[in-house]
């Protein structure tokens, strides 16, 4: 069983657009994202020199690493002009969690049903290329991403090991 939370695009009418699905088991990951907001501070250094490697590697001029809550994306280090938070229904990250271990990638979102009408595709940053690594606790449940961020499109993609590696380390810093 799963719920959807509802999002209308402002300016775009009444049109209902698709969103990620929530987890049966949301309180329970829920339960995990709240654990993690203590050592998310503790560690502010460390997740901002990730974004940096990350943007670095990926050559794109936005990195974050974002916690998924059950209303809202927010991000906890960032590369680059992106808010720093935004509601779970807008956040491309909110569609990445939901496959732990493998990395989400849109090459080009204005042609990807899931976002053509997104707010963040249609205007400023005016996302293209996006490519995200889930995050998950030690319990498994999957609390956020690592993702770059890109106002053009990518003819290659990046070293997705390397960024993988990068979000094991975001994991091993964060994650009880």
């Amino acid at each position: 069983m799963s719920a959807e939370i509802s999002f209308f695009d402002k300016g775009v009418g009444s049109e209902k657009r698709e969103v990620a699905f929530v987890p049966f088991d949301e309180e329970g990951r829920q339960s995990a994202v709240d654990r993690v907001w203590q050592p998310v501070r503790d560690h502010h250094a460390a997740l901002q020199a990730v974004v940096e490697e990350a943007a670095r590697v990926a050559r794109t001029p936005i990195a974050t690493v974002s916690i998924v809550d059950r209303a809202r994306q927010c991000i906890v280090a960032k590369r680059g002009d992106v808010d720093d938070e935004m509601p779970r229904a807008a956040s491309f990250c909110a569609h990445a969690i939901h496959r732990p271990g493998e990395p989400m990638i849109v090459p080009d979102a204005r042609h990807d049903r899931r976002f053509a009408d997104n707010p963040f595709v249609v205007a400023a940053p005016f996302i293209r290329f996006y490519a995200g690594i889930p995050l998950v606790d030690r319990a498994g449940y999957p609390i956020g991403a690592l993702c770059v961020i890109d106002d053009k499109l990518h003819d290659t993609m990046p070293d997705l090991f390397r960024l993988g590696e990068l979000a094991r380390g975001v994991e091993r810093l964060i994650a009880h």
